[in-house]
């Protein structure tokens, strides 16, 4: 499958500034997949090794931090020539490799012609803890999970990608059901790998279902072996409520719904280490809608996403045909799915930090504030064809050079205040930035 992040990787290799490179990630969202594809289809030949499985490799970073040495050694042991401009060379796991993340420094320092790249489960956690993260060494890209356009085409559904990126209105009303049908499909599988290839190749949602279980297990395992012991219990709590505090009306994290009683301090560490690994994206209140949106960011008050919609959908044991029929029972947790989806299209398409606004003592909420060269956007993101939109005209109303934006099921249109745009093409922003 083809993913996104392969031309930023691209631009990594011919870049003349390269340093080591780690691919942030959460466990499962294809990081030592796509580091092999560009090593196969950029470079003359690939020196993979896995820190966590190959003990002999890891030694090769113990007597002292000699990258010549450890490149010599890496090549002896792999049989592999290592060119400095042929080969890639990828140290995957890394986190079970303390000395191998403070390499990374004498890899830029005292070898920089090569290509390094890193990745692992937990990295951003396993190097925080006085390992000697090479602050200012390394380059750093995201891989989240696939978005809905890579997972049309990953599906044999390019066609219809290409038609979301090319805007056009006529033929996106046109497609608008199959569009949507395609969408609830995206909520079901997500764009978890495994599960969207295990989709694609039996057409069954449920195998898709069956895998994202086993990643959410796996998220639960990989909790017992690094959390720290006093975090264990306080960061599976926080990570338990995540789906019942997305199903309320009002999403911000609420504290004292994780466990009766308890106060941000309580669980402030769990959700960090939650955030630090990959597993929950934290979108912060915003006080106004001034520039820049990070100079009004409240630290304290903030809704927690999941990483995937598709695990979302499995962490809250919601059934895939509720989702793809639109049963009743799915009534009430539609609207968490789609904020969650529209997070992630931000996030991973448009590459914006999104944020949320709620006033101080009302119940006035816009769901998303995001930022551009643009200015402002405020936007609101609707499960259905449901046009009202009162908090966010008052947000206009009281914000005029903000520019609103409603995502839903209904058409594009374009009124005076307000644009528009389908669901399924959040993440074209030409048409809505």
């Amino acid at each position: 499958m083809r993913r996104k992040l392969m031309e930023r990787l691209i631009g990594w290799k011919d870049s003349p500034r390269r340093k080591p490179l780690i691919l942030n990630g959460a466990r499962q969202v294809g990081k030592t997949w796509l580091l092999k594809e560009f090593g196969n289809t950029q470079f003359g030949n690939v020196a993979y090794v896995s820190l966590d499985r190959d003990l002999t490799a890891r030694g090769f970073f113990e007597p002292d931090l000699d990258v010549r040495r450890i490149i010599a050694s890496l090549s002896l042991h792999l049989g592999v020539d290592i060119d400095s401009e042929k080969t890639l060379i990828i140290l995957d796991e890394i986190q079970a490799c303390p000395k191998a993340i403070t390499a990374l420094k004498y890899f830029c320092e005292d070898a920089c012609e090569y290509h390094v790249a890193a990745a692992g489960s937990l990295l951003g956690i396993s190097a925080t803890e006085g390992t000697g993260f090479p602050v200012g060494k390394v380059n750093m890209l995201d891989l989240p999970p696939l978005s809905f356009r890579e997972f049309l085409e990953a599906t044999g559904n390019e066609r219809f990608g290409k038609l979301i990126e090319s805007g056009d209105q006529a033929m996106l009303a046109s497609f608008a059901q199959r569009l949507e049908e395609l969408l609830k499909t995206y909520y079901v599988v997500g764009g978890m790998p495994e599960a969207v290839e295990a989709f694609v190749e039996s057409g069954d949602v449920m195998s898709a279902r069956s895998v994202q279980q086993e990643i959410l297990e796996g998220y639960v395992n990989d909790f017992a072996k690094h959390v720290p012991a006093r975090l264990l219990a306080r960061t599976m709590l926080a990570w338990d409520s995540i789906p019942a505090h997305l199903s309320r009306e009002n999403k911000k994290f609420i504290f004292g719904q994780v466990k009766k009683g308890a106060r941000a301090a309580d669980f402030d560490e769990s959700l960090r280490w939650l955030e630090q690994a990959g597993l929950i994206h934290k979108v912060r209140r915003v006080s106004k809608p001034g520039i820049p949106l990070s100079a009004y960011c409240d630290q304290n008050a903030f809704k927690a996403f999941f990483v995937d919609v598709g695990l979302l959908g499995a962490k809250s044991g919601l059934e895939p045909e509720a989702v793809l029929s639109g049963k009743r029972v799915f009534t009430e947790f539609k609207g968490a799915l789609t904020e969650q989806y529209v997070c992630q299209q931000l996030i991973a398409e448009c590459g914006l930090t999104p944020y949320y606004w709620s006033a101080e003592n009302s119940t006035g909420e816009i769901d998303f504030l995001v930022q551009d060269a643009g200015g402002i956007f405020a936007l609101e993101a609707k499960a259905e064809e449901n046009l009202r939109a009162k908090s966010l005209r008052a947000f206009k109303e009281k914000h005029p050079d903000v520019r609103a934006v409603r995502f839903s099921l209904s058409g594009y249109r374009e009124q005076d205040w307000m644009r528009n745009v389908p669901l399924y093409a959040a993440d074209n922003r030409s048409l809505w930035a």
